[in-house]
């Protein structure tokens, strides 16, 4: 009967791992299947776990660093992309007020200064960063 514990777990994590797509339950699946090979040759329990465990940590102390380094091609989002450009004041940026807006690429921002200094309308200036609906600029 330790058998059918095994398929189970070896199902539930090749669910989970086909619904994250991100190799996070692979490993525990080889391991279930491993111990699923145990208990069909009638190993006992403590057996089919230490297998289970070691088996599992195995795999993914020799493959997770290599996984890793091919899934680090992380694509930026279209706000990254726009760190780094210009764009105009379309009115006054003043931290203290919490007011400033800028036009980039056609849109309408709210925009707060980096250095806190107040940027007169009609200024050119860079993204620095995004936080959250607001570009901060100098």
């Amino acid at each position: 009967m330790d058998w059918i514990f095994w398929v189970i777990a070896l199902v539930v994590f090749i669910i989970a791992e086909v619904a994250t797509m991100q190799l996070v339950s692979i490993w525990f699946a080889a391991g279930s299947f491993a111990s699923l090979i145990c208990a069909a040759f009638g190993a006992p329990v403590w057996v089919q776990f230490v297998v289970f465990l070691a088996v599992s940590a195995v795999l993914v102390i020799c493959t997770r660093p290599f996984v890793k380094k091919f899934q680090k091609n992380i694509v930026p989002t279209n706000s990254e992309l726009d760190i780094g450009k210009s764009c105009i004041v379309i009115e006054a940026i003043d931290n203290s007020t919490n007011s400033g807006r800028v036009n980039l690429n056609g849109v309408f921002w709210a925009a707060r200064s980096e250095s806190g200094d107040t940027i007169p309308e009609g200024t050119t200036v860079t993204v620095k960063k995004i936080d959250g609906t607001k570009l901060i600029v100098s």
